[in-house]
């Protein structure tokens, strides 16, 4: 029985994470707040002998799937087919223990969610409403806030699409922006009426002010419960379950041609239709049930979706349970700025297992102990690196090590028996039957860092009292003594290697396999005669190596070459100075000349000295070109353009007699400015 449900067992627990959106991979900010966490809590409901439903899929449907499409000249089933099938492969590869991963594109789920609709339509549980939206006249068809783009009328940036401008973060309706343009044909778009089915969550709002204003003001995670009291008390909108678009799950009804549910309605039901899918007919008492406890896995961004607007839909069918917690955390940055798959500012997990294979465990450790459980926290790779040497190395792979090492060399790899303990071993011993409660009762809770930490105590109090009584000097003088030790620092082990499992499952297996372990429960922890006596120990194997600073540095230069990148995507040409007459423009004497000598200016980094004939007997001039140029002589002989009506001015003792001209491009270099074929030094520019 578990901790925390002595007065409500449950007989089955349906356990969901958020569906990953299938346009790209998954990120180490999806595995910190959605993924390991819930790995661990069905990993150690399992462990307690409970029966688990671990459901997950791909969200296949919705707007930024048919943009990427049509960004790739390929179709939308392209799309998802290809990310799905990375998506699946990188949580198999990481040990995410799904019982199913499925996909919303599937014809199972197609027909689940339809059906859905269908029934709330019938039961009059769904409004119609007419609405005006932007329709391009051109390509024929209505257009999502996505595929519209303008001038946002808070910054001024001429990129912002419908829903959000991503130069100043600020959420958007289309019908905000300036000079709105179709991402389709590039046409001005215009309003055009449109009808549409909507989830009235204003006759929502009493039932669900009590259920979870009343209900969960003591169990829901704080961060979740004041999302949920912002929205409900701000006034519930009823919400469109349908929207105009061909890719996605088509509404049921004959006067609905051309438009699909919404992704955010059809998305949720995934968790149905994948049950479904797995189970058969047996699937309803995972979902209708009241002894089964739903828990729902998910980040911040998909608190409201997964508290309100889901359980709106549950309860508008009648026959469903209710979520009994959602555990949604915060965000993960990366290198202190927030994780963006627009802009690659990721550690994609795909990548990070070629980088570093076999180190899973290594990852889950570091994102479950740096998780934003709290507030929003921040991977750094030289944290990642701290963790895995200072923690899984010197700590807990340190001490089993030692323990197995030991072992084969005083006696022959068996496990020695105990004999008279003293204080400090019934110290140990008691110690020891704490840690199953303990880490049970953090992880019940979703509090995973805490549970983590836990579990590393145990490996700390093991290397603690291998260091206090020194087996390595004890067997010189007192072998039945040494015997004891190391049979309760084995017992340590095998402690270790049921209590690490939730959290790092390939370790507990490589300990289970150096200790040969039978399969174990939860429920054979915290005991001191897990090992017995006389038991053939395998030959001890490293659980983890240190990472060195030539592989940290090569994921920092990783993200440093992705930062530059980005700067140069985000590049724009400055804006267009004032007006000027064409007379003003006349009063500059641009002329073209020829280098005859070039060379550094002495103590001036950035400064070269061009010697230039300029048909009138030649001139010095000085420009800070130096960083861009480090030949100089390379220039003699080139033509280029400059000023040569400036007053003479002194620069490092050099007199200049002019301003050569260069572009500066959009990475920061300056290019000369070339006449593109020779002409005669001292000719014109106008």
């Amino acid at each position: 029985m578990t901790y925390t449900e002595k007065d409500q067992k449950f007989k089955r627990y349906t356990v969901t994470s958020a569906l990953p959106y299938a346009n790209g991979p998954v990120h180490i900010g999806h595995l910190a707040g959605v993924y390991v966490p819930a790995d661990i809590y069905v990993r150690y409901l399992r462990a307690q002998g409970e029966k688990v439903m671990f459901i997950g899929g791909s969200d296949e449907h919705g707007v930024p799937i048919t943009i990427k499409a049509r960004k790739e000249g390929v179709t939308p089933q392209d799309i998802v087919d290809r990310y799905h099938k990375i998506i699946k492969d990188s949580f198999a590869e990481l040990g995410i223990s799904f019982d199913i991963y499925s996909r919303t594109s599937s014809k199972e789920h197609h027909e689940t969610a339809a059906e859905y609709f269908d029934k709330l339509y019938k039961d009059g549980k769904l409004i119609e409403k007419t609405s005006m939206q932007y329709y391009d006249e051109e390509a024929h068809q209505f257009l999502a806030d996505r595929y519209i783009t303008g001038t946002c009328p808070h910054c001024g940036n001429e990129r912002a699409y419908g829903d959000q401008c991503e130069a100043c973060g600020t959420s958007l309706n289309a019908t905000d922006l300036i000079n709105p343009k179709s991402a389709l044909s590039g046409s001005k778009p215009v309003l055009k009426e449109t009808k549409h089915w909507f989830l009235p969550l204003d006759k929502d709002e009493p039932w669900l002010r009590q259920w979870i204003l009343e209900g969960h003001k003591d169990d829901w995670k704080t961060n979740v419960y004041g999302q949920c009291k912002s929205w409900i008390d701000a006034g519930l909108q009823p919400r469109a379950v349908t929207r105009d678009l061909d890719w996605g799950v088509k509404v049921p009804l004959a006067e609905a041609e051309g438009k699909v549910l919404y992704v955010w309605f059809d998305a949720p039901i995934g968790y149905i239709s994948f049950t479904k899918q797995l189970k058969g007919d047996d699937w309803e008492k995972w979902w209708k049930d009241k002894d089964t406890k739903l828990v729902h896995f998910i980040g911040k961004d998909n608190i409201v979706f997964h508290c309100i607007i889901f359980p709106s839909m549950l309860h508008a069918d009648g026959s469903y349970i209710l979520p009994d917690n959602v555990p949604a955390n915060e965000f993960l940055n990366l290198e202190g700025d927030k994780i963006s798959t627009s802009r690659n500012w990721a550690v994609w997990l795909h990548e990070y297992l070629k980088d570093f294979p076999g180190k899973q465990d290594v990852l889950r450790y570091t994102l479950c102990s740096n998780a934003p459980e709290t507030k929003d926290n921040d991977f750094t790779w030289k944290d990642f690196q701290l963790k895995n040497n200072s923690e899984l190395v010197a700590i807990l792979g340190n001490f089993v090590n030692r323990t197995l090492v030991l072992t084969h060399k005083f006696f022959d790899g068996r496990v020695p028996a105990q004999g008279n303990k003293t204080a400090l071993d019934d110290e140990v011993l008691r110690e020891i039957a704490t840690y199953p409660e303990k880490i049970g009762r953090s992880i019940e809770t979703y509090r995973f860092r805490e549970a983590l930490a836990e579990m590393m105590n145990l490996a700390r109090l093991g290397n603690k009292y291998l260091t206090e009584t020194e087996p390595w000097k004890l067997v010189k003088t007192d072998p039945e003594r040494t015997a004891t030790v190391l049979n309760i620092s084995l017992q340590i082990c095998a402690n270790l290697a049921v209590l690490c499992a939730p959290f790092l499952p390939f370790t507990a297996d490589k300990m289970h396999k150096m200790m040969n372990l039978p399969a174990l429960g939860w429920k054979d922890s915290g005991r001191a005669d897990i090992l017995m006596d006389g038991l053939t120990l395998d030959k001890p194997d490293l659980l983890f190596e240190q990472i060195d600073d030539a592989t940290i540095q090569a994921q920092v230069d990783k993200l440093q070459a992705t930062k530059e990148q980005n700067a140069l995507n985000a590049w724009q040409p400055a804006t267009v100075k004032d007006n000027v007459a064409f007379e003003d423009f006349g009063k500059v004497d641009i002329r073209v000349g020829t280098v005859l000598e070039c060379s550094k200016v002495p103590k001036a980094d950035k400064l070269l000295q061009f010697k230039i004939d300029d048909g009138m007997g030649g001139r010095t001039i000085v420009s800070g070109i130096a960083k861009f140029y480090p030949e100089p002589e390379k220039l003699v002989g080139m033509q280029v353009c400059f000023i040569a009506n400036f007053e003479p001015r002194k620069l490092k003792g050099v007199v200049s007699e002019g301003m050569i001209l260069s572009a500066e491009d959009k990475d920061g270099r300056l290019v000369l400015i070339t006449p593109s074929q020779l002409v005669t030094a001292g000719v014109n520019v106008g």
